[in-house]
């Protein structure tokens, strides 16, 4: 399971299929072109208030120029036309991975339905090469007072919703008020630095933000769906619908089976089709999300033909099943797509609600008896690496001894942190792959012992003299193999371990309650700390119900930290940040650091034109792909 919440920035180029998610704020990149603008640092005393630009840059300048025709990955002149169908890519706000209930997704209630997203613009958008930097969409120009505090968005006058009305400046002003009052709770909790947003005039809003406020914040309200406020009158914003809501994106919500799929249809008459960010992407007529209860059926479907492109995840399927006819045969095409993103996180979540978790010692205990090494080589086929950091593969990953800027920011927090955080930083232990490497089950035993459990015959007593018992609840029957050898392990100890599967709407539900002891989790990574982390790690989404905190991490060095990221002006103090946040978490043992491949895994049937290279720091994705009948007749596939 991986969900959209960026550790790096809180604004994704519309429409996850795209495969150009482009997360603001994530990495510095040098400018080559674009007029320097730091759009969220303090500016000099020659710097003139609401100066007009083209895109915002985090760090240093834009990489393109006011005049630039279209993003350098894209084929500018990619034909238009055919379909292309996949699984659920991402998960953001109430999305689900194996069902949907409404097509709202930016509220609290239901689980949302993929695709949504691609049927709403934006203010701006992003670049799969360029994550610090965000260009014209609905907005023509961006400006920004002297301060900071307030930026001025001036529309474009042909943007238009999907039944011809303008988008105006009232309905961005309706929109980014509405989700700050009423949206999902991630968005509530990013949105408090708002003040208002208010219409100048038609093609003018301006957003007003509190002194202080985080460096990115200007960024994701950019990235934030424009509703039309004309066809929400008279309905509940907050309630679960299977009702489209209009729209202006390069796509309508066209056929749909709750549960099952759902299809997404290009607007023929798009008023933005031919916009620089637009240019080379939204090719397909049509693209079907479809949604399988299991791993294994969902690939029998993929092999079957009735989707056409996949991003594996499974690495037994991987080493094993593609082997059918089509692939033989070249009408699949089968690869492993290097990248340069920042790795992302999954980790196994203890719930620190419960209090058979509180003791750090009992978690570090249960880290001791998780056997990688085996569970890789055994189940995975060696294919992974194990996860260690929180932001692994950037500026922001924790190494060697705190640096003098790290301990910094740590030592106004050292009594109430472990005393690892001012060392080296906390690693997973290693195995000797055995399965029951008698080691570190010795050390297990001891920090269990030193917690206050006992032993009373084979079974392991909590202080309070209660079985200790864990159920592990996945979302998908793919982590089956590995929960068991896990369970297996633990019983060595005199712990009980379950595996609980529940269906995928409870699943949800129990999710957003935080019902259960333990559960994987994974996100998308990103460079530097971002106010997308309070969701994650923040005391206040901890009972939040359905922030995406599931262990339930509470502690104010962390939230500080999170803040100082923030509203770091430079990638030196917000990686400085970033290390010291890293280090808190791994020594905190809040989660078990699980896995991450070093590549992507796609599986496609060979119907598509491809660029000549893909952006840089997207996921593996179809976003710039085009249908090719010719290669599609080849395929031959049988269209599900």
């Amino acid at each position: 399971m991986r969900h959209g919440t960026a550790l790096g920035g809180g604004i994704t180029r519309r429409g996850l299929f795209q495969g150009v998610a482009a997360v603001a704020g994530t990495l510095a990149l040098p400018g080559v072109a674009g007029a320097a603008w730091e759009a969220v640092s303090a500016v000099g005393e020659a710097e003139e208030d609401f100066v007009e630009r083209h895109g915002m840059s985090l760090f240093g300048d834009l990489a393109m120029p006011p005049d630039f025709p279209h993003f350098p990955y894209v084929n500018p002149d990619a034909p238009k036309g055919g379909e292309a169908s996949g699984l659920v890519p991402t998960r953001s706000y109430n999305q689900g991975e194996n069902t949907f209930d409404t097509l709202n997704i930016y509220v609290d209630r239901g689980i949302g339905a993929t695709g949504v997203e691609s049927t709403f613009d934006s203010l701006m958008a992003g670049s799969g090469d360029e994550p610090t930097a965000v260009y014209g969409l609905l907005a023509q120009s961006v400006a920004r007072s002297r301060d900071g505090l307030a930026f001025r968005f001036r529309l474009r006058p042909q943007a238009r919703f999907h039944d011809g009305t303008p988008v105006t400046a009232q309905d961005v002003a309706f929109s980014i008020t509405t989700l700050k009052e009423q949206g999902h709770n991630i968005l509530r909790l990013v949105l408090a630095e708002i003040e208002g947003a208010e219409a100048l005039e038609d093609r003018l809003v301006e957003v007003r933000f509190a002194p202080g406020r985080s460096r990115n914040i200007p960024f994701f309200v950019a990235g934030l769906p424009v509703f039309s406020r004309a066809w929400f009158e008279g309905r509940d914003f907050q309630a679960s619908t299977l009702e489209p809501i209009l729209g202006s994106g390069p796509y309508r919500i066209g056929d749909f089976r709750q549960g099952s799929f759902v299809t997404i249809e290009r607007v023929p008459d798009y008023w933005g089709a031919d916009l620089p960010v637009n240019r080379g992407v939204n090719n397909f007529d049509r693209v079907t999300y479809r949604y399988y209860r299991d791993r294994d059926v969902g690939f029998q479907g993929f092999s079957a033909g009735e989707y056409t492109f996949r991003v594996e995840s499974t690495s037994r399927i991987w080493a094993n099943d593609y082997a059918f006819p089509a692939v033989r045969e070249g009408r699949v095409v089968k690869a492993e797509v290097p990248h340069e993103r920042p790795g992302g996180v999954q980790v196994l979540n203890f719930n620190l609600r419960r209090a058979k978790f509180a003791d750090p010692r009992i978690r570090e205990a249960l880290m001791q008896a998780f056997d990688f090494e085996s569970i890789n080589r055994d189940i995975m086929y060696s294919f992974y690496e194990r996860q260690d950091s929180y932001f692994k593969f950037s500026p922001s990953e924790a190494k060697g001894l705190p640096t003098p800027e790290e301990l910094a920011l740590l030592e106004p927090w050292r009594d109430s942190l472990p005393p690892e955080v001012f060392g080296e930083p906390v690693v997973p232990p290693v195995s000797d792959g055995s399965g029951r490497d008698r080691e570190q089950l010795r050390r297990a035993g001891a920090l269990l012992a030193e917690a206050g459990c006992t032993r009373r015959g084979t079974d392991l007593l909590l202080p309070t003299g209660e079985p200790f018992g864990i159920e592990f609840m996945i979302g998908t029957a793919l982590f089956q193999p590995h929960f068991q050898r896990y369970v297996s392990t633990l019983r060595l100890l005199g712990i009980a371990g379950a595996i609980v599967l529940p269906e995928a709407a409870q699943y949800q539900r129990r999710l957003l309650d935080f019902d259960f002891d333990a559960v994987v989790s994974a996100f998308t990574g990103g460079l530097y700390p971002s106010e997308s982390l309070l969701s994650l790690y923040g005391s206040q989404a901890a009972d939040q119900p359905g922030s995406r905190n599931y262990a339930g991490i509470a502690h104010p060095a962390i939230d500080a930290l999170i803040a100082i990221g923030a509203r770091a002006q430079n990638p030196e103090d917000a990686s400085a940040a970033g290390r010291a946040l890293d280090r808190i978490l791994r020594a905190g043992r809040y989660t078990m650091p699980m896995w991450y491949n070093p590549v992507d895994w796609i599986a496609y049937w060979d119907e598509f034109g491809r660029p000549e290279r893909p952006p840089r720091y997207a996921q593996a994705g179809f976003g710039t792909w085009w249908f090719d009948p010719e290669r599609a007749a080849r395929a031959n596939r049988r269209r599900g």
